[in-house]
Parts: C-alpha cells; structure tokens; sequence
C-alpha cells in the first residue's frame, strides 16, 4: 500500500509517505559545510537535486551534470511505466509527457491493438468499475484471513500438513496484524463519534471566556491544568462519560493541535475511519465482486481506461502526480518544477486503491508495461502481506527477459526488510532471501542533512534486501490539480532512480537492465557516517550498513560511469 489511508487521514485532518565512481566523504572534512547546508535547505525546494560538494546539500547531483553537459540525447522515447494511483492527465508541468498507444483508436469502444485492454491511450485502470468509479479495498492481511481461515481456524499448528505449514504461518501472522488493526482503528472512530457530540458543546462552553473563539493552544493548556477533576486520560473519560469542563477543553485542544476546527472536519474524518473499518478491515467486505472476474492471474480487461483525473484535494490521485513530477516534469517550460529529464513518457497504471493492492494488478500492470514498450517500471507501492507473492514473481522474471527495470520503494514503516517481509520484493523470504531476478532495485530515503539524521526515520532499511538511497524527505514536487506540493516518504525516492534510469538509457540506449542496475548502485555516493536507525530508538550504525551498497544515488557519477560502460561494449 502507499500508505494511503494513514496519509489520506492525516491529509484530511491537516488540509482540510566494484567502487567504480564512487566517492568517499568523511563529515570530519566538511563541518563548516555543514553550517552552510542548515542555511540552505530552508531555502532550497528542490534540494534533492543539489550537489554534496558544490552545494553543501546531499542530493543526487542533478543540477551538476546538467549544468557540464552539452551533449543531445539519442532517444526522446524512453517509456517508464508508473504502476500507481490515478493521475493528473491535465497538469501544466506534465502536458506532452505522457505515453500514447498509438495502436489504439481513442474512445471508440474497441481494442484495436488486440492486447485485451479496450481504449488503453495512456495505460489502464485496474481498480476501476464499468461505471467508472474506483473501489476501495481489503487490506492484504484481511484478504489472507478470508482465503484461510475455514482451513486454519480450528487447527492446531502440530495438525497442519508440512505442505500447508508455509500459509499457516502467515495465516496467524495476517490475523494477529488484523487484530491489531481492528483494535486501532474502532478505539479511533468510537473517540471521533465521541467527539462529534462533545465538540460543539466544548466550543460553546469555552465562549464564555472567548467569545471570538480566539483562544491559543497554550491558553487552553493552562486551562485544562485548572479545571481537571483527574488524571485519567482522554480514552478513559471518554469511556466512562466524564463530561466535565476540563475534559471538553481536552477536545478542543486535541482538535487545535491537529488543525481540526470544526465539527464538519470531525465528521469527515469519521467517515473515513468508518470506510476503514467497515471495509478495508472487513473480512466480510470483497471489493472484486465489483469487477465479475475470475482471480486468475491471466484472466484480464476488467477495469477501465480512467488513468486521469485533474481533481485535487483529498484524491489519491496526489501521488501519481508527485511520484511522475519527480521523473518527467518539464524542464524546459519555465514553471513549476524541473524532473530528471524530459526525455520520457510516462504510462499510467492504476492499481493503488484506498487500501491494498492485489497482487493480481500488480501482476497484470508489469506485463501490460513490457508488453507496450515500458523500459523502466516504477513501483511506489507496498504491503507487509502477499497472498499471491508468485504471481508478482514470474511477472518480475517476465520483465527481466525483457530487458525492463523494476524500481521499488522500500517503505516508510522503519523497519528491516531483511526481517520484516515487506511485499512486492525480488526476494523469497520462504528460501532464505534468495533474489528471484536481477533487474530489481529497492530504494529508501535519506533527509537534506548530511549528519545522524541523513538516513529519514520513517524509512525502511537493510543491508541485504535495500540497494541504496535516494532523496525522499521534503520533496517538492507536482500535485494533483495544477498544483505544487512538498511531500515525504520512499515513494518519491524510487522515482529519483527510475528517472536516472530513464536519462541514462536517453544516452546510452544499448546498455541492458542489469547493467543500468549496476550502474546506479556502483556510482552512489558512499557517506562515511554514522546514522541514527530507523525506528532504532537512538540506536546508530555506518550508514553503509543500511543498504547492499552503502550509497546515496548519483545522477552525474551515474552518467560518467554509463559513458565508460558504454564505450567498453562497442
């Protein structure tokens, strides 16, 4: 998942996730620089694409290669495939970026190209209805739950057949996660269902002392200091229907702290929660009987072709938009912002719903990209849980005999995938992290300071089952509705490499996937630091711990070693 909901809540909430090239940098040369980079970085947008040394920003070097090289590409038509959410077809900084099937006659309610998708001109939909909606979906684990439980629910683990042992395991491991969740998530609607009713009487009560309601949140703290009865806390009143004025002053300030001014935001939030519960966390709840279809791998054509939408706001149609801005914005139009590079076009593939994404999609979307052209394949997605883990991996093997690069987020849970499986993955966790292909590239995030902090701690990590680094704190990017956001997680730092991917096969078209592969991880940027773990607690280790190469991706190192590999093959 994209973290959508927890994103799309919080959203709610806010508004309205060989050495060859490589350079050694000890910190102990550069803490005057250091100095500097704190000045800049509040004044820099689109930092990620600076300079360690000549901007003192630990970027990717972008701006360094453009501003030396001279040179023309040989290609304009470098197709990456954005397996995602819906996307902003209409957004000023993306117009003429976009892939085109010129094999398809537009809207004419025909597959003229014969490849089982009717009207596919820019890519496909996978998780739209005939009547052009978008459903939302199971989380994995609740799917799991279902496909097993009439199996593993009444048996012991001694009773299970060795065959069977494997999806017990994660029978038991889906349904402790669905518990949890469910616990989560129904303690949080009851406290907003709760809050619906005591909101307003808490603001009204406060105007006695406020009339204009113009109170601070330390006012209202000195306040609730005052007029408490208790200490029991916010969860504890609430349950046993305290109603005094403190407590309704602990209301406001809870909403105050998270920008939720009025009962219309209280309620909005509710009925997001309540979707949560009701369907993604809902063992009873199929979003596929919306589509008619029979769960075979190669059963396609469900869906639609609605990959656009220009709608703003609270669409998760935001993250497509921030993830292709990343790779494809134009760099030449004057606005907005600069991608990696203009010579490309992006194929849209919507499978990421308000949920999890079925590894069905996931599937179908990496075939449907290989089989029209796609040469890189970003995927800012991701699931703790994989119920058909192998049909993902023979789409990853089809990829790989197609000389097509697969770029994934490692994921913003601060955890170790080297431990915590973390789906979809080139490894088999069931044979010892055995890699599966060799055309696929996990990517975390690093922040704009090159100290402790350089690693962001939301990030996932592991020196195994991560390759490398890439920007993805604070990243300013395109937004859905011709609009222009900073946003944070590892889904924008895979873009950072799948566009450095695209640029280098720009100029060097014969170079294979592995060997692009190669190239970025060999190029990176190796900082000789310690950094804080994620989700460590404190804890710290070398930076180069935290990845298989110990790198922060390189785009001018990139494309220098490109050139070297490039000329060796003629």
């Amino acid at each position: 998942m994209i973290k959508i909901i927890r994103f799309f809540i919080l959203f709610i909430i806010v508004t309205f996730s060989s050495n060859c090239g490589t350079k050694q940098i000890n910190t102990k040369e550069h803490k005057a620089d250091l100095v500097v980079n704190k000045i800049q970085q509040s004044s820099v947008k689109l930092w990620h694409q600076k300079d360690n040394r000549q901007d003192t920003i630990p970027g990717i070097s972008l701006d360094k290669w453009y501003s030396q090289n001279k040179k023309a590409a040989k290609s304009i038509d470098i197709v990456v495939a954005v397996i995602d959410t819906q996307i902003d077809l209409k957004h000023e900084d993306l117009l003429g970026q976009f892939w085109i099937n010129t094999k398809e006659i537009a809207n004419n309610g025909v597959d003229d190209d014969s490849n089982g998708y009717i009207d596919d001109s820019n890519g496909w939909n996978f998780i739209g209805t005939k009547k052009g909606s978008t459903v939302w979906s199971n989380f994995e684990f609740v799917r799991i739950v279902r496909e097993y439980e009439k199996q593993f629910r009444s048996i012991k683990k001694s009773e299970v057949l060795n065959n069977d042992l494997n999806s017990y395991a994660e029978y038991i491991r889906a349904n402790k996660k669905l518990d949890q969740e469910k616990r989560y998530y129904q303690n949080w609607l009851k406290s907003l269902k709760h809050d619906i009713v005591k909101f307003p009487i808490a603001k009204d009560s406060l105007k006695l002392y406020f009339p204009q309601e113009d109170y601070s949140y330390q006012q209202l703290d000195s306040m609730y200091k005052k007029y408490k009865i208790n200490d029991k806390s916010y969860m504890q009143r609430r349950d046993d229907g305290d109603d005094d004025f403190g407590a309704l002053i602990e209301i406001v300030m809870a909403s105050y702290e998270i920008k939720q001014f009025s009962i219309d935001d209280i309620k909005r939030n509710e009925e997001e929660i309540d979707s949560i519960v009701n369907r993604n966390l809902n063992v009873s709840y199929n979003e596929r009987h919306f589509f008619d279809l029979n769960d075979h791998v190669f059963d396609k054509g469900y869906g639609n072709n609605n990959v656009g939408s220009n709608l703003s706001g609270i669409t998760i149609n935001n993250h497509s938009t921030r993830v292709s801005g990343i790779i494809a914005a134009n760099r030449s139009n004057g606005i907005g912002v600069k991608g990696i590079t203009s010579n490309v076009k992006i194929m849209s593939l919507s499978i990421s719903p308000s949920g999890d994404e079925h590894d069905k999609d996931i599937a179908l979307a990496i075939r449907y990209a290989v089989d029209n052209g796609a040469k890189i394949i970003n995927m800012s997605f991701g699931k703790e849980f994989s119920l058909n883990k192998e049909w993902v991996k023979e789409a990853f093997k089809y990829a790989e005999q197609h000389n097509v690069l697969l770029v994934h987020s490692a994921g913003n849970n601060s955890f170790n995938v080297d431990v915590n499986p973390y789906y979809p993955t080139d490894v088999a966790y069931e044979d010892g992290s055995k890699e599966v292909c060799g055309n696929f590239i996990s990517v975390g995030a690093t922040t704009a300071k090159m100290d402790s902090t350089l690693v962001a701690s939301f990030s996932n990590y592991g020196k195994k089952n991560v390759d490398l680094f890439a920007p993805g704190d604070k990243i300013y990017t395109t937004s859905a509705g011709n609009t222009y956001k900073s946003d944070s997680g590892t889904s924008l730092a895979a873009p950072m490499v799948s566009g450095t991917a695209a640029l280098i096969w720009s100029y060097y078209p014969k170079l294979t996937a592995k060997e692009v592969k190669q190239i970025i991880l060999e190029s990176g940027t190796a900082y000789d630091i310690e950094v804080l773990v994620p989700g460590g607690e404190g804890k710290k280790v070398k930076f180069s711990e935290l990845s298989k190469s110990g790198k922060v991706l390189n785009v001018y190192d990139a494309m220098e070693l490109a050139k070297k590999v490039s000329k060796k093959k003629r």
